[in-house]
């Protein structure tokens, strides 16, 4: 249950989703049971998509309707593409209890108001705008409207898409926005990423930054939680060998648990910016350079570079006094091998 007004700015880890969308491969227990391994795998949360081919376009046959993008679905038709990957609506009561059940969020990504309407007699906690609706400014005021937190997503937009997008929902009073980096390329080759994108989003927009990623494998999750982000979501299957529209760039239940695991390691070696030593950095000083006798010394003798030498470890005098001390007299013998001290000259 999201409880906050500020959801994704209070995120102390990357909120990572598990993006369900058609890989249920039209079957309820399918899905069910994605959002149980979902959870397995570390998954923060699992997300739907909640439409009907009516509510995303025309059932017709021209070339305006045809996939011809470059893309896993080239040749179909929009509809056809649609009704093969939907979702049914009569199935999201069942994932959301099971949701609940397993403790893991469930959300969803809605293409209509009328989609808005239905999720909300469900509960849905967090709203997703998708890269393709971004300029459906009626739609977007509508969730905003609903007062959840929202996440925009960018893979076809424009600066001015996403500023129109961002004041649509400030305008209704709702300021608790994250914006996701996304190429909408299916799959997405990695040079095509463009995760630089990430700090200049972060220098752009005051809200917390993520990353809707299309490519194989996973280092693109890597890097962008390297460069900051607060949410990472990827395509989610049990096992490839299901098929289905949005299988051949998804992680399996093994795939995205490593990539959970190495986005924690990421997180736990981007550490925080402090300069103080830790227990154990303090323990390896004692390795540091500092100043020793390097040969026998009588009193009397000048201090000299023949036997006083930076070196390690660093018991001795800071070497920030090498050139201060040299033809100082020592006022007693010292061994070769003793850390320098102020009182052993003057």
């Amino acid at each position: 249950m999201i409880k906050n007004n500020y959801f994704f700015k209070n995120l102390k880890s990357v909120f990572i989703v598990a993006e369900l969308s058609a890989n249920h491969n039209n079957s309820i227990e399918t899905a069910l049971e994605s959002v149980k391994e979902a959870k397995n795998a570390g998954a923060n949360a699992i997300k739907l998509q909640t439409y009907t081919p009516d509510t995303m376009t025309l059932d017709v046959l021209s070339d305006d309707f045809k996939i011809n993008n470059g893309s896993v679905w080239d040749g179909e038709t929009l509809y056809d593409l649609y009704r093969k990957a939907q979702t049914p609506w009569d199935w999201h009561e069942k994932i959301f209890e099971e949701a609940k059940r397993q403790n893991i969020i469930c959300f969803s990504t809605p293409f209509d108001k009328t989609s808005v309407d239905f999720l909300e007699t469900l509960g849905n906690p967090i709203y997703k705008i998708a890269s393709f609706e971004i300029n459906d400014i009626s739609l977007i005021k509508y969730v905003a409207s609903k007062g959840k937190p929202i996440i925009i997503s960018t893979g076809v937009a424009t600066i001015d898409d996403i500023n129109l997008a961002i004041k649509t929902i400030e305008n209704e009073g709702n300021k608790d926005i994250s914006i996701l980096k996304c190429t909408s390329s299916y799959p997405t080759p990695l040079e095509q990423a463009n995760l630089k994108m990430i700090t200049d989003f972060e220098k752009k927009f005051k809200y917390p930054i993520g990353l809707s990623d299309h490519t194989h494998g996973i280092v693109a999750p890597l890097v962008a939680t390297s460069l900051g982000c607060k949410i990472i979501e990827k395509h989610f299957i049990l096992d490839r060998s299901l098929g289905g529209p949005d299988s051949t760039f998804s992680l399996n239940k093994e795939e995205f648990r490593n990539m959970v695991k190495e986005v924690r390691n990421v997180e736990k070696a981007m550490g925080v910016v402090d300069y103080n030593l830790t227990e154990n950095q303090k323990k390896s000083s004692q390795f540091k350079r500092s100043l020793y006798i390097s040969m026998d010394v009588k009193a009397g003798e000048l201090v000299s570079e023949n036997n006083v030498k930076s070196i390690r470890p660093g018991f001795g005098l800071h070497p920030k006094y090498l050139e201060e001390i040299i033809n100082k007299r020592f006022i007693k013998d010292l061994k070769k091998g003793t850390p320098l001290k102020l009182n052993h000259f003057k």
